[in-house]
């Protein structure tokens, strides 16, 4: 990780933009093919710089994680109470669009990462508290709503999985959907199955 005198704001744009590249270089190359030569090239930065932020690929890839991890946490904790009628389902419908746009930025780092390619503890520590911060943000929001024959500590994590699986496969197979539709149907199971909706 970086230290903190290269984190000034001069400092935090120069990470960002090696962040971006290394996201691009992922996306088109992925992570085995991925060489910090092709980083620095497509982000216009010198090796020494590199260096002066990550010391190597995995590192990169662990900060993109990280910040992976965040986004997706803060989408979840947007998640306010879900009522059983339509507007319950219309706030989960657009609740799952911002998921989505937030995983299709940073599909290439998942990609990565769910398919263990990144042999990095710190990684699966990364994804470890990730599970654990959403699954609580789930299960407090299913308790909320106490919907009728589901338990809410069986249900986050399955609710999760649904989610996650859903765009991952999507994506990572660039499989052709009506996203509009995709979306409407996850919302309408997730607000029947997990959450007791009737509208």
């Amino acid at each position: 990780m970086p230290s903190e005198k290269v984190t000034r704001t001069r400092g935090k744009r120069t990470m960002s933009k090696l962040m971006d590249a290394g996201m691009r270089v992922l996306a088109d190359r992925g992570y085995h093919a991925t060489r910090v030569d092709d980083i620095v090239k497509a982000a216009r930065i010198s090796h020494g710089t590199f260096y002066l932020y990550f010391a190597d690929k995995e590192d990169l890839v662990r900060a993109l994680a990280e910040e992976c991890a965040e986004d997706v946490k803060a989408t979840v904790a947007g998640l306010g109470p879900v009522s059983q009628g339509p507007d319950g389902r219309a706030q989960l419908r657009e609740w799952l669009e911002r998921w989505s746009v937030s995983y299709r930025h940073y599909g290439p780092v998942v990609r990565s990462w769910m398919e263990d390619h990144v042999p990095d503890p710190a990684l699966a520590q990364v994804g470890a508290k990730a599970f654990a911060d959403i699954t609580a943000s789930l299960r407090a929001r299913i308790a909320e709503a106490a919907p009728p024959h589901v338990d809410p500590e069986l249900a986050a994590p399955a609710m999760l999985a649904m989610i996650e699986r859903t765009f991952y496969y999507v994506l990572s197979r660039g499989i052709a959907v009506d996203e509009e539709a995709l979306l409407d149907n996850m919302a309408t199971m997730i607000h029947r199955g997990f959450f007791g909706g009737t509208g």
